[in-house]
């Protein structure tokens, strides 16, 4: 165990990631056709940011109001929760929040004054206990066009980038990477039924933003390793490549638990321990984003390049030259570290008769 963790830090392990992809493809296909089944049959718990409407915010701090109590209020307002009321904040700072259709002026003084009566608050303290806010339908629609732009042009700027950097080949398995973040986060919003907010979609774009980091260092050692690969024939590219990786894994972990580690504290402790709702849509997307993101830069981004670049003629060819330097291997006969080229070492000389003279060197003379 200590020589694995000495080797991975100076980035000589031998773990066969390109090797062994198609069962990262089958994996990643399983989640991504999960993600999408869920989002087809549940959908998403879109805020009023989004799609518009009402929103109550009755303080709770010094009182015994539930969730249900106030959901079971505002249904007698006339004007039900279209989803289940959520607590936010705890002690001064506890809040029951209930969302409804876009009302109103009117209606929404008319519900305010019905809530404080059926939870019982006296008129006195209307104001101050029970807060609204409200969200315009075209407002939202308008929110959602700037947010699907966003996401766009981000796209686009990440292709162009990598296809000057490096090719269009690593650009293609870049945004593959990207897409297969952003289903599998989605997905995960769906399944566990957070809100979709202005604060998730900022969080898309960062975790994207971290994804791609990792990636494009990943591509970087690949560009290096493979350099002089078709000069040289020492090894096939997706040898090259799966050094690479290895190459570049310590980094990659170190940077993932270093993003992950305060984003788990802000989800697990925050959200989910002093109960700050008003952070769990925001740090659930950065969490599953930087794990899904640091997944996709080793097991997905990297072996389709392999797989892309494998169907040029010419890797094709370069492929069939090492395989023939293999087969004139002999058994057992080293090689190198990560490369096909066999480590050619001298035959030792056989040693002399007794009463021989010693051997010299061509062309010298004993004096």
């Amino acid at each position: 165990m200590r020589q694995f963790f000495r080797s991975l830090y100076r980035g000589e392990t031998r773990i066969d990631f390109i090797g062994t992809r198609k069962r990262w493809y089958l994996a990643s296909l399983v989640l991504i056709a999960i993600c999408i089944l869920s989002i087809a049959i549940r959908g998403f718990n879109v805020g009023i940011d989004f799609k518009g409407g009402t929103q109550f915010q009755v303080k709770a701090a010094n009182s015994s109001f539930t969730t249900k109590s106030v959901t079971d209020a505002m249904a007698k307002t006339g004007h039900p929760a279209e989803s289940a009321a959520q607590e936010v904040g705890t002690g001064s700072t506890r809040q029951i929040v209930v969302k409804t259709k876009e009302l109103t002026l009117a209606q929404q003084s008319d519900a305010q004054t019905k809530l404080a009566d059926a939870l019982g608050i006296k008129p006195a303290d209307i104001k101050n206990l029970i807060s609204i806010e409200s969200v315009s339908s075209s407002w939202g629609s308008e929110i959602t066009k700037k947010a699907v732009e966003g996401l766009v042009v981000f796209l686009v700027v990440v292709f162009g980038y990598i296809t000057l950097r490096f090719e269009w080949k690593m650009a293609t398995a870049a945004i593959m990477a990207l897409l297969h973040d952003m289903l599998i986060a989605a997905g995960i919003y769906s399944i566990v039924g957070f809100e979709l907010t202005p604060s998730t979609i900022v969080g898309l774009l960062t975790i994207l933003g971290f994804s791609l980091y990792d990636t494009v260092v990943v591509f970087d050692k690949v560009n290096e390793n493979s350099r002089d690969l078709l000069q040289t024939g020492r090894e096939t590219y997706a040898s090259a490549a799966n050094r690479a990786v290895n190459q570049t894994l310590m980094r990659s972990i170190n940077t993932s638990l270093i993003s992950l580690l305060p984003v788990a504290g802000l989800l697990f402790i925050g959200a989910g321990v002093l109960g700050v709702g008003t952070i769990k849509d925001l740090a659930l997307i950065l969490f599953v984003g930087l794990a899904v993101g640091a997944y996709s830069s080793l097991f997905l981004a990297t072996p389709v390049v392999v797989d892309l670049k494998n169907r040029e003629p010419r890797y094709q060819a370069l492929a069939k030259r090492v395989r023939a330097r293999q087969a004139t291997v002999r058994p057992g006969e080293p090689t190198l570290a990560g490369a096909a080229t066999p480590v050619r070492r001298t035959e030792p000389m056989p040693a002399p008769r007794p009463g021989a003279r010693p051997a010299t060197r061509p062309g010298r003379r004993r004096s």
